[in-house]
């Protein structure tokens, strides 16, 4: 039997998107895609070479507010070599969320080292910056100018939070514990393009920072992503290493360390300069949308629906209720009510220390990302179902 409360977000969730099916998140090509798309082709450099490459690094740059863009072929790629620039090396650990996209700590397993999983906190479901520096303090100390866990010896060389659904989290909190231990601090920007705290973009605070455009983010390449500095010698090197590590010659293949095939293809930037155009409107239809979420939502007991952290200006990459504690047995009743309805809704990922390749690995309390867990519910989000309307 269906409870009141999953029929009620059913019935408001009809009320934003109208009949018939709505997917959680999907692409909108409503601008230069088909053209710029056929001059790649017809140029016939649809590879990691071409203009489109070139303009849709400098346009990232240019709107991020970054000094320095470098594409690469998806936001994972970019996050692993991220951290490599930063100094993690095998046998680190670093400081993530547990409440991510498994590509977050995949990210570092790639590089040899270990993730060190941290809570977050209920206001922005990112990573709490009180609650780690509580934790660091009895779980770590500072040896020859570096921070190191005191149970397993290791060094924490990075910290690494990821702007939930595209919500800033306490970015100022978190410069902090990485001032005060020594840490690198590495943004996970994935999904979070457009938003901004105060005047500065998401992935402009720390040392380097990924975004994402897969098909399912604002801003879409097919798959892609890049990372973002202002340091000009760590994006020459980013560039070079997922480059393949080759030097630059009219017609030798010479590469002077193990790099990357991770360019992105010009295919794929041709696709993301038309987007860029867009992201504006985007914007715009996806803060419009909340807009009516909320008027959906306003008065319904049992849950709160996500807005962004004050002093920010979020995305609203994906719009997001959280249930009360009091009704979280219910979350599995909403999904099924939703979804059987046509309405793709889903939860929070599986918490990256539940899964099997890191249960081993160390953690600090995680009580509220835990709570979370249960009574996080993402929304039909996409663009096109407010675009739609104008």
């Amino acid at each position: 039997m269906t409870s009141s409360l999953a029929e009620s977000v059913r019935s408001a969730i009809s009320q934003i998107v109208g009949p018939g099916a709505a997917a959680l998140h999907t692409p909108h090509f409503g601008g230069n895609e088909l053209a710029y798309l056929k001059e790649c082709i017809d140029s016939t450099f649809v590879s990691s070479v071409g203009k489109f490459v070139d303009r849709f690094e400098a346009e990232l740059a240019a709107y991020t507010g970054a000094k320095h863009a470098v594409a690469v072929v998806n936001g994972t790629a970019a996050l692993q070599v991220a951290l490599g620039l930063a100094g993690v090396r095998a046998g680190d650990e670093v400081l993530v969320p547990t409440m991510t996209f498994v590509a977050t700590a995949n990210a570092v397993a790639y590089c040899g080292a270990t993730p060190h999983f941290t809570d977050s906190e209920e206001r922005t479901l990112g990573m709490d910056p009180r609650a780690l520096r509580e934790h660091l303090q009895g779980a770590a100390t500072i040896r020859g100018g570096q921070c190191v866990n005191r149970e397993t010896g290791r060094v924490i060389r990075a910290l690494v939070p990821m702007h939930t659904f595209g919500h800033i989290v306490d970015i100022d909190g978190l410069l902090s514990v990485a001032r005060d231990f020594n840490l690198t601090l590495v943004e996970d920007a994935a999904e979070s393009l457009g938003s901004t705290a105060g005047d500065r973009h998401a992935g402009t605070f720390g040392l380097l920072a990924t975004l994402s455009f897969n098909g399912n983010k604002v801003v879409t390449t097919g798959g892609g992503g890049a990372i973002l500095t202002n340091d000009q010698a760590l994006a020459r090197e980013a560039k070079h290493l997922t480059t393949t590590a080759k030097v630059p010659h009219r017609w030798e293949y010479t590469h002077d360390r193990i790099g990357y095939n991770y360019r992105l293809p010009n295919v794929n930037a041709a696709l993301g300069c038309a987007q860029l155009e867009q992201l504006p409107s985007f914007l715009d239809a996806k803060r419009r949308l909340f807009e009516r979420y909320r008027a959906a939502f306003a008065g319904m007991s049992g849950l709160r629906l996500v807005e962004e952290p004050a002093g920010t200006r979020s995305n609203y990459w994906l719009q997001t209720i959280v249930l009360d504690a009091s009704v979280a047995a219910q979350r599995d009743e909403v999904l099924a009510a939703t979804n059987d309805a046509g309405l793709m809704t889903r939860p929070a990922w599986t918490l990256m220390h539940k899964l099997q390749p890191y249960l081993g690995s160390p953690r600090m309390e995680l009580s509220v990302a835990e709570s979370l867990e249960q009574r996080v519910i993402n929304l039909p989000s996409s663009a096109h179902l407010e675009m739609a309307r104008t």
